[in-house]
């Protein structure tokens, strides 16, 4: 199982090198093309893994100014 993250930048916000470093650190990878992040579960993740990370991901950006958007596959 794969999670998407797709963040929405705001120039009162944040710098986006920090988003990443952020993300990073929480386990997400930079990616290329429809999504900016993935997040590769290591077991078949349930709909209370899926909303745990998106809580993990609004704590880790609170105060940035960011927006985010996750898909879960």
């Amino acid at each position: 199982m794969i999670t998407y993250l797709t963040v929405t930048f705001s120039t009162d916000g944040a710098r986006p090198s920090e988003v990443v470093n952020r993300l990073v650190a929480i386990g997400f990878k930079p990616t290329k093309g429809n999504y900016d992040f993935a997040y590769e579960w290591d077991k078949k993740a349930r709909v209370e893994d899926a909303v745990w990370l998106a809580d993990k991901i609004h704590e880790t950006m609170k105060g940035m100014n960011v927006r985010f958007r996750t898909e879960t596959q």
